[in-house]
C-alpha cells in the first residue's frame, strides 16, 4: 500500500480511527453502483481499464476501512508516513489470553498429529468424537477473543471522540492496533484448528 493512497478520501471521510460500519457500507454500495465497470461497456478500452482500476481501488478502500485493524494500520501509515513498527512483546492486556491460546493450540496440534496417524476405522471413529469434544474449549477461547475485540473497539470509539476535537493521540492508537493484530492472528489460528478438527 502506498503512503500516498488515502482510502478515506474514496468515501469523503475525514481520517479517523472509528467509522460506522453501516454508514460506510451504504456509501460503498452507492459508490460501487455508480463506478461499476459494466457501466463503461460502450467506452474505449482505455476508459474501461480506468473504470476497472477505479472499481478495484474502491473495493480495496472499503475492505481496508471496514476492518478496525486494517483501518488503524492505514490511518497510522498516513499519519506517520510509514507502516507502524512490528511489536514483538505481548501487551499486558492480552498476556493471559496469549498463554491460553498457545497452550490450546499446542494440545490441539498434538491431537491432530495423532488423528492424522490413525489408520484403523475404529480408532478413527473414536478420534472423530474426541475432535468434536475440542469444540467446547475452542468456542470458549473464541468468545474470550471476541470480548477483548469488543473492549478494543470501545477504546477506539473513545479515542475517536478525542480525534474529532483535533487531538491526535497516536500512541494509544498504536497500542490498540497491536492489540487487534494479536487478536486477529489468534482468531485465525483457532479457525485453522477448527477446520482441521472438522475434517
Amino acid at each position: 500500500m502506498s503512503a500516498a493512497t488515502d482510502h478515506f478520501a474514496f468515501f469523503d471521510e475525514l481520517r479517523r480511527p472509528w467509522l460506522d460500519a453501516e454508514a460506510l457500507k451504504g456509501k460503498f454500495l452507492a459508490l460501487s453502483a455508480a463506478a461499476h465497470p459494466d457501466r463503461a461497456h460502450g467506452a474505449s478500452d482505455a476508459e474501461k481499464q480506468k473504470a476497472n482500476a477505479h472499481f478495484q481501488a474502491l473495493n480495496a478502500a472499503y475492505n481496508c476501512l471496514r476492518d478496525s485493524k486494517e483501518r488503524l494500520q492505514h490511518l497510522l501509515t498516513l499519519e506517520h508516513g510509514s507502516k507502524p513498527a512490528e511489536i514483538h512483546a505481548i501487551l499486558p492486556a492480552t498476556a493471559d489470553l496469549f498463554l491460553e491460546v498457545g497452550q490450546f493450540c499446542r494440545a490441539v496440534d498434538a491431537f491432530l498429529a495423532e488423528k492424522e496417524r490413525a489408520s484403523s476405522p475404529l480408532l478413527k471413529a473414536q478420534l472423530f468424537q474426541q475432535a468434536a469434544d475440542w469444540s467446547v474449549p475452542l468456542g470458549s477461547l473464541q468468545k474470550k477473543i471476541a470480548s477483548q475485540r469488543e473492549e478494543a473497539e470501545g477504546a477506539l470509539r473513545a479515542l475517536d471522540s478525542e480525534w474529532q476535537t483535533g487531538a491526535r493521540p497516536l500512541d494509544p492508537l498504536e497500542q490498540i492496533f497491536h492489540r487487534l493484530s494479536y487478536l486477529t492472528r489468534w482468531q485465525q489460528q483457532l479457525q485453522e484448528r477448527f477446520v482441521r478438527l472438522a475434517m
